[in-house]
């Protein structure tokens, strides 16, 4: 077992790098224009493709690192570039960890490839469970997949909600319920494979953030999968499904192991939206110049950034450790993958606000980044579970109740 350290190896330092220049030279550059266009960026897609950024090979190198730190690591340095680009780029990962949580060792290697394509065909993935009255309710499901024997197909109906790359996705993964009676612990997760019929895109939304990249409804209309597109196989769903009906423990849900395996990256994304605030507020203090003295002379703006720095930091390290015990397998036992999640969402809130505040009416105005930044960082308290349901599963880990 690799022993938990805040150094990190060559490799990491190397790669950390890569990507922060390919932030800084390609990604903030062009932000600007793709939050006012609000359309997929292509381009920039195209461009981390042909440098093996976009890829399978470097994507499952970053899930395998033992130390558990570089997709962290990796997500931090996007989203300190734009977080709308990074999940235009990077949104196809939580299909991959959607595979990954509840898929066979067969599965992964068939279907998480297809999720990037190749630099010359570049493929999309999104990973669906929100639905228009399922949102943090996700018991509530009415997606519904139900087994055709005779045919060894599943026939999916229902409409998903929220999904970043719906329907532009070549493959999607959706979470559905295959016996409604047992709530979250009937549901079961499908690759939805490119190209088969029954799946289309609803309403594309238009959002106060993260704009660059794609969010739209999914319909499901008697869309037809093989049966081997169940992820985990019949035998794993059946038995599962036998211990749920006889009130026994069953294994992680399949939207809930997901989240897990993911809300440390997407803590870590929301650290580089807060670190991209402090250090711009940093500057700007240090230049503009009131009352004939540099702002930051004053502790009024000095104790605002000192705090900033304080609570990105720690939101880094709760990142960290929960991206290490998921990596070692060790239980959250006081739901540290909640915390890391739910401490750094609201970090990069609360950071954003400060850095507008700093700048005064150029933190207002959208030539300046960082009301841009304040948009974007409000997502990271609501989805992948609300700063609300982060609180829930940890009070229920810290106090072993159910509590409501």
């Amino acid at each position: 077992m690799a022993e938990f350290s805040l150094g990190l190896n060559e490799d990491q330092l190397q790669i950390q790098k890569w990507v922060h220049d390919f932030a800084g030279n390609v990604m903030r550059p062009a932000a600007h224009e793709w939050d006012e266009r609000e359309e997929t960026p292509w381009p920039i897609i195209e461009e981390a493709a042909r440098i093996g950024l976009y890829s399978f090979d470097f994507v499952a190198q970053a899930f395998l690192d033992p130390t558990g730190l570089t997709m962290v690591l990796v997500n931090e340095e996007m989203s300190w570039g734009d977080a709308g680009i990074a999940l235009a780029i990077f949104g196809s990962t939580l299909a991959v960890a959607g595979i990954f949580a509840n898929g066979t060792p067969e599965q992964h290697a068939e279907w998480i490839p297809q999720c990037f394509g190749t630099p010359d065909e570049i493929k999309l993935a999104a990973f669906g469970v929100s639905e228009p009255d399922a949102g943090s309710d996700v018991s509530s499901l009415k997606t519904r997949a139900v087994y055709d024997q005779a045919k060894d197909e599943w026939v999916l109906n229902g409409t998903k909600t929220w999904i970043t790359n719906g329907g532009i996705a070549n493959t999607h993964v959706i979470v559905a319920s295959v016996e409604p009676g047992l709530g979250s612990r009937g549901h079961a997760s499908f690759v939805i494979p490119e190209g088969t019929p029954g799946i289309s895109q609803g309403q594309k939304f238009k959002k106060m953030g993260i704009r660059a990249s794609h969010t739209a409804e999914v319909v499901l209309d008697d869309c037809r999968v093989p049966g081997r597109c169940l992820l985990g196989g019949r035998e794993k769903l059946d038995d599962r499904l036998a211990r749920a009906r006889e009130g026994k423990h069953t294994s992680t849900q399949a939207a809930m192991a997901t989240f897990e395996a993911s809300r440390p990256s997407v803590g870590a994304q929301a650290v580089g939206i807060a670190r991209a605030a402090y250090e711009y507020a940093l500057d700007y203090a240090k230049e503009r110049t009131q009352f004939k003295r540099k702002i930051i002379e004053n502790q009024a703006i000095a104790f605002k950034l000192a705090d900033m720095k304080l609570r990105t930091d720690a939101a880094r390290l709760l990142c960290w450790r929960a991206a290490w015990m998921a990596a070692h397998h060790e239980k959250f036992e006081a739901g540290e993958g909640s915390q890391s999640k739910l401490f750094a969402g609201e970090t990069a809130v609360w950071v954003t606000e400060q850095a507008i505040q700093i700048l005064g009416g150029y933190g207002y105005i959208r030539e300046f980044p960082v009301e841009r930044w304040h948009r974007d960082a409000k997502i990271y308290t609501i989805f992948e579970g609300t700063s609300e349901i982060q609180r829930l599963v940890i009070a229920r880990a810290i106090s072993g109740l159910h509590i409501n």
